[in-house]
């Protein structure tokens, strides 16, 4: 068990309670709720008497870190660490690498913005990275269960407020740059300087995988670095990408060698994610062989590109919520249609509103039917937050529905045959935030909702 804890309600006896100032709420509050249920000593920022030793530091989060580093980290240094930083692809790259692992024989934990997975354990996390102690804590916990490997997602916010101290990964991999978190970041430059700190938690034998066809690549190739892509230049080339609405044939050099595998995956981004995936398994070791053979038992996560038969055609739900994955979906299925492409999207409340105006343009601009509903509106109005997608538009192929479920239904029922329903912004996610409650919500019930009434 971990020494330290934030959470007064956490607290068991003999831990040490960390009082920090968070944005909403101050830990130095609880602190007779952590003695009570247990803390033998407390460490806080403030001049406070209490009835356990106090430690008072200039900085509690600052001290945390630095006791966690120096009494945990080493704990992990017999397990194999993956990390996968990126705009878009995170998820689907970590979830596909966390499953061939363990259909490999080789016992691995998945965290990220779907949860933490391991054995028969899934459990909900409330960050895509974690807040330092609670990443440590699932590391322990994975370790404790046998886990040799961890896969996860490293996200900007983590790197720039420093969530992975003491952590170094084995293998690294960057799947694409684009607009997002400008909200916290606050201009690009600041983003992908956020990104670029990964480098300091790669081993110095560790090896980053590089999608060579992203136009921010060059940034990320230092040191031990294997790149992929279209591109002639790439360490490994893709040659074709042949796509259904079922699966996708890929074939690619690699050491000289041809090589070809049918995924489940649907999509050009899935032909990236994929490959990361691949050369991430290569980097630890791993034939290429074994990882053609068991690629057709591989099925990417809930809400990535996820299929369903409704109505006259199909229902595509995905997490596309970024101007540039948005455009990738779309575009992916503007690919393979034989008749129509329609899309539900909204944009989120209280984040980036500059992303909203271009996100309407992309959605109407490659789409044969627009409908823009509400998606987290948050503490927003949701009719401020339709017209900045929607100001500018120079396009009439579109229609407002601010209620997701009512949208979503609209969308099925106007499909002709083999049109494409797309439904972006939302893919796992089983909630809807309106002001501040999260109430109950999920696409994929929606759909199945639509299909267990018709």
């Amino acid at each position: 068990m971990i020494e330290f804890e934030t959470n007064s309600k956490n607290v068991k006896t003999g831990q040490t309670f960390v009082a920090i100032k968070g944005h909403t709420v101050d830990g130095h509050d609880y602190i007779n709720s952590a003695i009570e249920n247990g803390a033998t000593k407390v460490v806080g920022e403030e001049d406070i008497e209490c009835s356990v030793p106090y430690i008072k530091v200039d900085s509690s989060k600052e001290y945390l870190k630095e006791q966690l580093v120096e009494n945990y980290s080493k704990e992990f240094d017999d397990m194999k660490l993956i990390g996968v930083t990126g705009t878009n692809g995170k998820t689907t790259t970590c979830y596909l690498t966390y499953q061939f692992l363990n259909e490999l024989g080789y016992k691995t934990a998945y965290i990220g913005t779907i949860g933490f997975y391991y054995d028969d354990v899934k459990r909900e996390l409330p960050n895509t990275t974690p807040e330092q102690l609670t990443l440590y804590k699932l590391i322990m916990e994975a370790k404790e269960h046998g886990c040799k490997y961890v896969v996860m997602e490293v996200s900007s916010h983590s790197l720039e407020e420093e969530r992975i101290a003491g952590l170094h990964f084995d293998t690294c991999a960057f799947t694409n740059f684009t607009q997002d978190h400008l909200d916290f970041h606050k201009t690009m430059d600041n983003y992908l300087n956020a990104k670029l700190k990964i480098f300091n938690y790669l081993k110095d034998n560790g090896t980053m995988i590089v999608n060579n066809d992203d136009s921010y690549a060059s940034n990320f190739i230092k040191g031990n670095t294997i790149t992929f892509g279209y591109k002639e230049d790439s360490n490994v080339v893709i040659k074709d990408a042949k796509f259904t609405a079922l699966g996708t044939n890929i074939k690619f050099e690699k050491d000289n060698k041809l090589l070809e595998v049918n995924t489940n995956l649907t999509s050009r981004f899935n032909v990236y994610n994929y490959l990361t995936c691949f050369l991430i398994l290569s980097s630890l070791g791993i034939k290429d062989e074994d990882i053609i053979n068991i690629t057709k038992d591989i099925k990417p996560p809930k809400g990535r590109c996820e299929l369903i038969k409704a109505g006259k055609g199909v229902a595509v739900i995905d997490y596309a919520h970024t101007p540039d994955a948005v455009e990738k979906v779309i575009n992916s299925f503007n690919e393979i249609k034989e008749n129509r492409v329609i899309t539900v999207i909204g944009c989120g409340g209280d984040r980036d509103p500059l992303k909203r105006p271009i996100m309407g343009d992309i959605a109407c601009k490659l789409s044969d039917h627009v409908i823009f509903t509400n998606d987290n509106p948050r503490t927003e109005d949701p009719k401020n937050i339709m017209n900045d997608i929607t100001k500018d538009l120079k396009y009439d192929n579109f229609e407002i529905i601010f209620d997701r479920v009512e949208a979503i239904f609209k969308g099925i029922d106007m499909m002709e045959d083999n049109d494409i329903l797309l439904i972006l912004g939302k893919g796992h996610e089983d909630y809807q935030i309106l002001g501040k409650e999260k109430i109950h919500y999920d696409d994929h019930e929606t759909v199945q909702k639509w299909i267990d009434n018709n």
